[in-house]
């Protein structure tokens, strides 16, 4: 779930991870194949869903400690081991993850409804706001088209809210600027001075 949020990696990328593919030194991911699931059993990893696919992806190390602290329960001699199994040891099959894991988990968070797609799309969402670009979230998504990644680019409505409000705070530090009475003003006092005073606010605003 924090890899599916924090890293925007698809289920199937996530279900072929291998220890070799993280680098918790630089909080890296190296996402170089996914899981495909047959019909009739199996479940061989293959290439990507496009070259572009194929990408290295920055994570936050808000999820470092717990991430290491997983990965040191498996076999480190084993380097090709899978990072995330069933509870066999084996590859995940997205059928039975949904019903053992992952709907008893949104049913006791009080969050029904919620589809592991949707963690992918959150971070995402957050990467967007927090000033990535549409090249930035293409190449984090692993799409060579901008279609998808321009889904991204619509922000919130709290961070719209803060964009307004900080446009605002620099219209008033601007207002304050030009309103503050210069010495010459202080100096000559009311009295006489037939020069009228700069204007402390912006009528009409």
């Amino acid at each position: 779930m924090l890899l599916g949020t924090f890293a925007s990696l698809r289920w199937a990328e996530l279900a072929a991870l291998r220890p070799c593919d993280i680098d918790l030194d630089t909080c890296t991911i190296r996402v170089v194949r996914q899981l495909i699931e047959q019909l009739g059993g199996g479940s061989p990893f293959g290439p990507p869903k496009s070259r572009a696919g194929r990408r290295a992806v920055p994570f936050s190390d808000i999820i470092k400690a717990e991430l290491a602290g997983h990965i040191e329960r498996l076999d480190p001699d084993d380097d090709q081991a899978l990072v995330f199994t069933s509870p066999m040891s084996t590859p995940l099959r997205h059928s039975n993850f949904c019903r053992r894991a992952w709907l008893p988990a949104v049913a006791r968070a009080g969050l029904p409804g919620i589809h592991f797609h949707d963690l992918r799309h959150a971070g995402n969402t957050l990467n967007a706001d927090a000033g990535a670009s549409l090249r930035e979230l293409m190449d984090r998504m692993g799409h060579s088209s901008i279609r998808a990644a321009l889904i991204y680019q619509h922000s919130s409505d709290e961070r719209q809210r803060k964009l307004a409000d900080a446009v605002g705070e620099a219209a008033r530090a601007a207002l304050l600027k030009t309103s503050t009475p210069s010495g010459t003003h202080v100096a000559r006092g009311p009295a006489g001075n037939h020069e009228r005073l700069p204007p402390t606010r912006l009528n009409g605003l």
